[in-house]
């Protein structure tokens, strides 16, 4: 038998279980104590949101918990569906029940419904219709609305493991019927490693790779002789999970955001290759380290926003994949800068006082006076030019409005620069008092 005489069909349609004890992963779900399970055997089955990667077995899992109880399955996708679709999918699901049977409608990718066909939904899960089983690879707080989340549970689906992978694998070997069992295909086991590697968790895609390796593959007498080469030439450019502005995207900006703030470059590069790998815009990372610089370095070391506005231009020279080594030097440096967010909590406490508090005056002395009208209304009167005395420091001037002279909102820090900003900060100050003590009118 060769490779192409086996069913045309791809091997991860094939390999689709037919049964719950044939489904590979999601123990936390279908383990002897998880609430799957125990749903199954109730046999009752209520309105839930499957939220996971791809490739984690969404759609299986859905019409495998339709057959266990014995449900007759409707499947929409959100791509190409709209609220006709639904209540097409409702109107036959009334026949059904009618007949005394239930009906489980499986909606694909159920984020991409907007706010009205997602309510056109709520009656009929509501009165029981149908059972609901949504998918979604998106953080289902912010893809559904809130009436929608209420009437169904969310369980989460986990990225399949090495381990879940590995047997997926084996089946899909053994299978003399649907999988690959007719054949003689060897793999090596750096080979079979690597293959799961570039599946990243995905059943689909192990499976698929697995597929075109065999039919890439050489046959030497008699075997299919899979190599890294062929698993290579199968991935083509493998990339990480990674959606552009979905769930993954701020989970990896996070992290790695995250890690620099917390002085561990290996990890803040970690992240930052995590991005570029998954096709992130490294312009929008160039931005994210400008922001790490001012948000949470700050003063304690002002060289590390020359850093990144630096590693932005350089990137802007040079493009990929040049470029990206002046992201990961910034990266370096900011992470292992001394860290300080006494100026963003300032300014943000500025902001807040702002808004709260009105179109304070500004004092007199502080204004200017090109005009002779305005110097006769005392704009300028007494103001001191702090260059004329010593330190260039004007010991009795104030510069906030009256009623915030006593208001503190920069509290720099002992950490690198900004422990001498705070000493020059405080000498200022204790200069300031002291020649308040000797001219209490001021």
């Amino acid at each position: 038998m060769t490779a192409s005489s086996i069913d045309p069909r791809p091997l991860a349609a094939r390999m689709r279980p037919r049964n719950l004890d044939a489904y590979v992963g999601q123990r936390h779900l279908l383990g002897k104590t998880g609430p799957l399970r125990a749903m199954v055997q109730g046999g009752q089955l209520h309105s839930m949101i499957l939220w996971g990667p791809p490739g984690s077995g969404k759609t299986t899992l859905a019409q495998l918990l339709a057959h266990a109880v014995g449900q007759h399955f409707q499947v929409l996708s959100a791509v190409n569906s709209g609220v006709r679709e639904i209540r097409a999918a409702v109107t036959s699901a009334e026949s059904a029940r009618s007949l005394g049977q239930g009906t489980v409608l499986f909606i694909d990718e159920i984020h991409r419904f907007n706010k009205s066909q997602q309510d056109a939904l709520l009656p009929h899960v509501e009165e029981g219709v149908m059972t609901l089983i949504g998918a979604t690879t998106e953080n289902p707080s912010f893809a559904l609305v809130n009436a929608l989340l209420s009437r169904a549970r969310v369980y989460v689906l986990k990225a399949l493991t090495d381990e879940d992978l590995d047997t997926i694998l084996d089946h899909a070997l053994a299978d003399q019927v649907l999988g690959l069992g007719k054949l003689v295909i060897r793999i090596p086991p750096e080979v079979r490693k690597g293959l799961l590697t570039a599946a990243d968790g995905d059943a689909r895609r192990v499976l698929n790779l697995l597929d075109l390796a065999v039919q890439l593959a050489p046959v030497q007498e008699g075997q299919v002789r899979i190599s890294a080469e062929t698993i290579a030439a199968a991935a083509g450019q493998s990339w990480r999970r990674f959606d552009k502005g979905g769930e993954a995207f701020y989970d990896e900006i996070s992290a790695f955001h995250k890690s620099l703030r917390g002085s561990d470059p290996d990890a803040a590069l970690y992240w930052l290759a995590r991005m570029l790998d998954g096709g992130a815009d490294p312009l929008y990372l160039a931005r994210r380290l400008v922001r790490m610089a001012s948000e949470d370095i700050g003063l304690a070391d002002p060289r590390a926003l020359d850093m990144a506005l630096a590693a932005k231009e350089a990137y802007a020279f040079l493009g990929s994949p040049e470029g990206e080594l002046a992201l990961a030097q910034a990266t370096v440096y900011l992470a292992s800068s001394p860290k300080s967010n006494r100026v963003y909590n300032a300014w943000n406490a500025v902001r807040t006082a702002v808004r709260a508090g009105g179109s304070a005056e500004v004092p007199l002395h502080l204004r200017n006076a090109p005009t002779a009208l305005l110097k006769a209304l005392d704009y300028g009167k007494a103001y001191q030019y702090d260059h004329d005395y010593p330190d260039a420091i004007a010991p009795e001037q104030h510069y906030l409005p009256p009623g915030l002279r006593q208001t503190h909102f920069y509290d720099p820090s002992d950490h690198g620069l900004e422990a001498r900003i705070q000493e020059r900060l405080r000498w200022i100050s204790a200069h300031r008092q002291s020649a308040g003590e000797k001219n209490p009118h001021a």
